[in-house]
């Protein structure tokens, strides 16, 4: 027998008033729960390395991190994998070479369909990340004279978070090509700066076809070509103990500044005394003839290094490796 009408109606006006006192006690409910929410991000770790979070700790050496977004492309591109590396990555090439005659090796591996080269570096930052090195934690690289991102990139793929500091704009460009190309722009920082003993300016000497030979020491600048071109440029300086945090695990310092190495090792000082099992893997160039360029030594950086507890050094090629015993 069908309900009478009165009935129905109240049972319609009973659901109505049930509906409309459950959209206003969710209407009520949503701020607190947004605030939950908010509350609950704001306690979140940040694990990432973000150039905001950077440039913010690090305003008081007047020195922020460079921006490859803002920067203008550099043109043309001549970019690839390299090969024979357990984590390949991309990086880009500074110089080209003389073109069209003589091209740079690498741009003749792309026509022949071959990937670059490895560089001997990216080899060795690999095996030491994916050893002893790296064991524990995805902790931080520092990469000084970074180049074109050989070393940094090579960290970047693994999943470690890199600080990288380049001097030379055209480096600088091709750093941000492989930021772009590894997407890796939540894991690199990179300084438009030269690593040194102190906060200011520097003039530093480009070497034109051979950017990686550019140095501080116009002397070092000329060492091995000296028949290319030599641009003076002023440069900003930085010491690392002013940019990297007490708080970061810094688990590698690379350092090949063409006979600088003894004083972006001075700047990193505080860096460098961290105790057995805090302190990172150290590896620099160690060119007698580049340092003395410079006015320092072998022989000074390694007193200096025993000075801070850094007692064990063994020689591969050109660079030394440094850990504490």
């Amino acid at each position: 027998m069908p309900a009478p009408p009165a009935a129905s109606w109240r049972r319609h006006a009973a659901a109505a008033a049930s509906s409309s006192s459950t959209r206003k006690t969710l209407l009520l409910l949503l701020p607190v729960l947004l605030l939950l929410l908010l509350f609950v991000l704001s306690r979140a770790p940040d694990l990432t390395l973000s150039p905001a979070a950077a440039s913010s700790r690090r305003l008081s050496a007047g020195v922020r991190p460079f921006d490859c977004y803002a920067s203008q492309q550099a043109s043309p591109v001549f970019a690839s994998l390299v090969e024979g590396v357990p984590h390949p990555f991309f990086y880009s090439l500074a110089d080209m070479g003389a073109l069209p005659d003589h091209p740079h090796k690498n741009i003749a591996r792309i026509l022949k369909g071959k990937r670059f080269r490895k560089p001997d570096i990216s080899e060795t930052i690999q095996q030491l990340l994916g050893g002893k090195v790296g064991i524990g934690s995805r902790g931080v690289v520092v990469d000084v004279g970074a180049n074109v991102g050989m070393a940094s990139f090579a960290a970047a793929v693994m999943g470690f978070r890199v600080v990288a500091f380049e001097p030379v704009l055209e480096n600088l460009q091709r750093i941000c090509d492989g930021v772009y190309l590894n997407r890796v722009q939540d894991q690199v920082v990179v300084y438009h700066a030269a690593a040194s003993d102190r906060v200011g300016n520097i003039t530093m000497h480009k070497v034109i076809g051979r950017l990686d030979n550019s140095a501080i020491s116009a002397t070092g600048a000329k060492l091995a070509f000296k028949a290319n071109e030599e641009i003076a440029v002023e440069v900003a300086t930085i010491p690392l103990d002013e940019v990297i945090l007490d708080a970061e695990r810094v688990v590698l310092i690379k350092i090949d500044v063409q006979g600088w190495e003894y004083h972006v090792l001075r700047g990193a000082s505080k860096l460098l005394s961290r105790r057995k099992g805090d302190a990172p893997y150290l590896i620099y160039e160690e060119d007698e003839r580049l340092l003395q360029a410079s006015n320092s030594s072998a022989r000074e950086i390694r007193a200096f290094l025993s000075s801070v507890g850094y007692n064990h050094c063994t020689r591969h090629s050109t660079d030394a490796h440094c850990t504490k015993n």
